[in-house]
């Protein structure tokens, strides 16, 4: 199968992402803005592999991030702490 902009039309590049992405209308929200991500590959601006980098460039790892003593909407329960 093909992925490459010039090697697909419009309407198989919205079927590849969907298909990629699975259903998300059931989402909630826990990936808000994912299916928008790749809206520059439907419009044929960008290839998948640009917008992939640039997600990859832009993503953290946990030992990147600052590191958080605690939720600040906890309340003060140490054992909310442990669920996440």
């Amino acid at each position: 199968m093909a992925f490459l902009i010039a090697e697909t039309t419009k309407e198989e590049r919205e079927k590849i992402v969907e298909e990629s992405l699975g259903n998300l209308s059931d989402c909630d929200g826990c990936m808000g803005g994912l299916a928008e991500m790749y809206q520059d590959y439907i419009d044929g601006k960008k290839e998948l592999s640009e917008i992939n980098m640039a997600f990859r460039a832009n993503y953290y790892h946990d030992d990147d991030m600052p590191h958080k003593e605690s939720c600040p909407i906890n309340y003060g329960d140490p054992e909310f702490d442990l669920m996440f």
